[in-house]
């Protein structure tokens, strides 16, 4: 085999290792979105089947969605309420899938770094997985 051959060999595949790691976030993002969808609208649904006086009186709806309404904000009081089926603790859930997802987005990107053997792109993802995962450790809602 020739030296032209060999090369252009090992860029195709390289070029196919980039594409199916694209094609796999791709499809992580995309099914992540959806399912993020699909969970707050289910729990919507639920909020609306314990309290279908909520579809007719104004008056009861209010509490809901007023600002600083009563919602589960803990990772603890999420699980607890989707013990009970709680609607808002299922939209909860909704979002925190949303959230979870870019994130599980950049720990797929280290793997892919890793698979591809490019050092560079694994420490610099790696460091920003870190911060990300601090950020959340560290961080607090409040208002």
């Amino acid at each position: 085999m020739t030296d032209v051959t060999a090369t252009h060999q090992e860029d195709s595949q390289a070029e196919d290792r980039v594409r199916r790691v694209e094609l796999a976030i791709s499809s992580l993002l995309r099914i992540g979105v959806l399912t993020s969808l699909l969970v707050v609208l289910a729990g919507t649904v639920v909020t609306f089947v314990h309290h279908p006086h909520y579809l007719s009186s104004r008056h009861d709806l209010v509490p809901l969605t007023k600002p600083g309404a009563e919602f589960p904000h803990t990772v603890p009081s999420v699980i607890r309420g989707l013990e009970h089926s709680q609607g808002r603790a299922i939209v909860m859930a909704g979002l925190l899938l949303l959230i979870a997802t870019p994130v599980l987005r950049v720990a797929i990107s280290v793997l892919a770094f890793v698979y591809q053997r490019d050092r560079t792109f694994v420490v610099i993802t790696t460091v920003v997985l870190a911060l990300l995962l601090t950020s959340f450790v560290l961080g607090r809602g409040g208002g």
